[in-house]
């Protein structure tokens, strides 16, 4: 299978498209078009993934600097449940790790999105000093860059050591289910144990996409 990524600005999502994302995520998050529609003003790009036409997954992002470091922020996010879902998850990540290659050469990257459980850790698991991390007490710059990230993901609310955060608004998050986990589920559980969608608690992940890994995503996805 060949998964076609489409990245672009978000101001260019038509109506339909956002009503085909708003239905690729009812299986999951179930996003309607109303919130998704206030993501597209709140980040700047989005990228889909396709297969033979049919959406199976997307993402919103931003490229930026946070304090004069590179950072790739993800924001909502969805993979759709299909059998073929992992292809989709690479394909989506070689694109964000394209842009982010593209955007800062020869440079290290932040990498960081907000997550509920333990499935999107997979698009994660080729980064570096992933944080949080069962049984890893984060150092000081670690929580120092938790608190970052968290209030440029707008929590209104952010534990420094446990990396869990807390928004009153709709918890917009990365949703994906994996079918084969990359770490056992027992090993991680620990991580989302003050986590809870129906009140808005999270982890706000992230790890570092050092330089030489990003050298080998200079081609875009397919």
């Amino acid at each position: 299978m060949t998964i076609e990524v489409i990245t672009k600005d978000c101001t260019a999502l038509t109506d339909a498209e956002m009503s085909d994302m708003a239905d690729l995520s009812a299986a999951g998050a179930d996003w309607g078009v109303g919130v998704l529609s206030k993501q597209a003003e709140a980040w700047v790009l989005v990228s889909q993934a396709f297969d033979k036409g049919n959406l199976r997954g997307f993402v919103f992002s931003t490229i930026e600097r946070i304090g004069g470091t590179p950072a790739l922020l993800l924001g909502v996010a969805c993979v759709g449940r299909s059998k073929t879902r992992a292809t989709t998850l690479r394909g989506l990540m070689h694109d964000q790790f394209h842009k982010a290659r593209m955007a800062f050469p020869d440079e290290d990257v932040v990498v960081s999105s907000r997550i509920v459980d333990s499935g999107p850790i997979d698009a994660f698991k080729d980064l570096q000093a992933l944080r949080p991390w069962p049984e890893e007490r984060p150092n000081g710059e670690e929580r120092a860059w938790g608190r970052r990230l968290a209030k440029r993901f707008g929590a209104t609310d952010f534990d420094d050591r446990t990396m869990v955060a807390r928004t009153t608004s709709d918890l917009l998050v990365f949703d994906y289910e994996s079918l084969k986990p990359g770490y056992p589920e027992a090993q991680l559980s620990p991580l989302f144990t003050d986590c809870d969608r129906a009140a808005g608690r999270h982890l706000i992940m992230f790890g570092w996409a050092m330089a030489e890994f990003l050298d080998q995503f200079q081609k875009p996805a397919g």
